[in-house]
């Protein structure tokens, strides 16, 4: 089995979407990580069906796959980033169409999953509160993606509501463990935020793994860097995602690394290729 490969249009705010799926596929990438915003697939602006059409005839004619990311920062509210969320005070109802949207997008652009997350409670509402909220608003993305057999999967993110993977075995356990249901990995915050290294938190998912986001970060800060700037160990998270038999795209997520897009991703490719070779040859090695 081998690995595949894709990179965030979060990381290429400065290109145009066609352009991007040139750069993404010249260099050899499989896939692509959409996330639905302005720059290049707003799902509030007119003509949605035109344009996502546009967007899945450009990824087939590279061969690339896609998965849906949903990690906007101002599509919703030019004031206040990420919001408002499935956790928040008003307007929850639009944070549940966005998703929704997004569902419908990945089933018409054939995406292997729907990545999402919670969002950060306000001040004030109990735990409980929050968990009323998000179950809700999940229960409902669920019911479309259940309707249009489309993978949602949750992400835990730090300083939200639901930051690592026992919050979102918590929201799963909660829901009933819903099949429609897997989870994302980000490895970067499994070693900004869980108690074990990203290798570890591959094999604890384990076969519930939807979707995964490579970055490189230290212990307790949130900064999504290059790989070989932290303390991901890169060869022996792979060597994990191996393990567990993923299939999915695994996605490089640098939102803040727009400004040299097309050198980074290059970079991320090296080091991917490279750690996943290293992971084959340990794996070999211990077969012997």
């Amino acid at each position: 089995m081998s690995l595949r490969f894709g990179y965030g249009t979060n990381g290429f705010a400065g290109h145009r979407f066609e352009d991007i799926v040139t750069v993404l596929a010249d260099l050899g990438y499989h896939g692509v990580a959409l996330t639905l915003d302005q720059p290049h697939l707003d799902p509030f602006a007119p003509d949605l069906a035109r344009r996502t059409d546009a967007v899945r005839r450009r990824l087939e004619s590279r061969g690339l796959a896609v998965v849906v990311e949903t990690g906007a920062r101002y599509v919703m509210n030019p004031w206040h980033k990420h919001e408002p969320t499935l956790v928040s005070d008003t307007d929850r109802e639009r944070r549940i169409e966005y998703l929704r949207r997004a569902v419908r997008i990945a089933e018409e652009l054939g995406a292997e999953a729907v990545s999402f997350w919670s969002g950060t409670l306000p001040e004030g509402v109990s735990a409980q509160q929050g968990w009323d909220r998000l179950t809700s608003g999940v229960t409902d993305v669920l019911d479309e993606a259940e309707r249009r057999d489309v993978r949602c999967a949750f992400e835990p993110e730090p300083g939200m509501f639901v930051d690592t993977l026992a919050g979102v075995a918590e929201l799963r356990r909660m829901l009933g463990h819903p099949s429609h249901l897997a989870v994302t990995v980000d490895i970067g915050h499994c070693v900004c935020n869980e108690p074990a290294p990203p290798q570890d938190c591959v094999h604890q998912v384990g076969h519930l793994l939807g979707n995964v986001q490579a970055d490189d970060m230290r212990p307790g800060v949130h900064e999504h860097l290059e790989f070989g700037d932290g303390d991901v160990d890169l060869p022996a998270t792979l060597g994990a995602l191996l393990d567990v038999d993923y299939h999915g795209l695994v996605s490089v997520e640098l939102p803040r690394h727009s400004h040299a897009a097309p050198a980074v991703a290059a970079r991320s490719l090296e080091a991917l290729r490279v750690a996943a070779e290293r992971a084959r040859t340990t794996a070999t090695e211990a077969n012997r």
